[in-house]
C-alpha cells in the first residue's frame, strides 16, 4: 500500500478547556514511533507506561517479565502500523499514557491526504493549551492544581507554584516549538516517510 498522510486530532479526554493537537503523520508509522510523536506533540516526558486501545484490544510493548500478558486482550505493538488501526476518515483510537494518572487521548483520523514532497513529517498544524505536568493526578488533579494556582489565598498556592515553576502558563502552546523538536528528533534518523 502506498503511504498516505493522516491528519489527526489528538484530544486529552476530560480536559476543560480542551487540550488538543492536530498532526500530519505518515499512515504507515509503527505504533512505537507514533507513541514518540504523541509524547513530543503533547509535551509529555515519556516516563510512564502507555497503550493504544481499539475495540477493547490493548496495543502496547510486551515486557519480558509480564506474567499477566496472556490473560489480557493485549497485542505486542512493535510491528503494528497506524494504518492497521485507523483505516478511514472518522476512525478513532485511544492512547493512554501513565496508567496511574490515566491520561486518555482520543485520536481521530480527520483526513487522508496525499504525500506532499515539500512537507516534512511529522508536522504539527496546531493545538491549544499546555500539557499538564506529569504526576499531578490526572485530569481531576490537574483541574485542582489550576484552581490553586489561580487563587493566591488557596492553601496549596505557593507549594504548587514552587513545584511548577513561576513561568508555567496553562494556556501556552506553540506549534513551531513542537515542529522544531520533530525536526531535531527525526531529521537525524532515517526519514519517517
Amino acid at each position: 500500500m502506498t503511504t498516505q498522510i493522516y491528519q489527526l486530532k489528538i484530544s486529552l479526554r476530560g480536559s476543560q478547556p480542551a487540550i488538543w493537537r492536530k498532526l500530519l503523520v505518515p499512515s504507515d508509522l509503527l505504533l512505537p514511533v507514533f507513541h514518540d510523536i504523541i509524547q513530543i506533540a503533547m509535551g509529555w516526558e515519556d516516563g510512564h507506561l502507555h497503550q493504544f486501545i481499539k475495540d477493547r484490544v490493548f496495543y502496547m510493548p510486551k515486557m519480558a517479565d509480564d506474567g499477566f500478558w496472556d490473560d489480557m486482550d493485549s497485542v505486542d505493538y512493535t510491528k503494528i502500523k497506524l494504518s492497521d488501526l485507523l483505516e478511514k476518515e472518522k476512525d478513532k483510537i485511544i492512547y493512554e499514557y501513565d496508567f496511574g494518572d490515566s491520561w486518555e487521548h482520543d485520536i481521530v483520523l480527520e483526513k487522508i491526504l496525499p504525500v506532499d514532497s515539500k512537507q516534512a513529517y511529522p508536522f504539527c498544524l496546531g493545538g491549544k493549551m499546555a500539557c499538564p505536568p506529569e504526576d499531578c493526578g490526572g485530569v481531576w488533579g490537574y483541574e485542582s492544581m489550576l484552581q490553586a494556582i489561580q487563587d493566591p489565598k488557596h492553601e496549596e498556592h505557593e507549594d504548587i507554584l514552587e513545584w511548577l515553576g513561576e513561568d508555567f502558563d496553562p494556556k501556552y502552546f506553540d506549534a513551531a516549538e513542537v515542529n522544531a523538536v520533530f525536526k531535531k528528533v527525526f531529521s537525524g534518523k532515517k526519514k519517517v516517510i
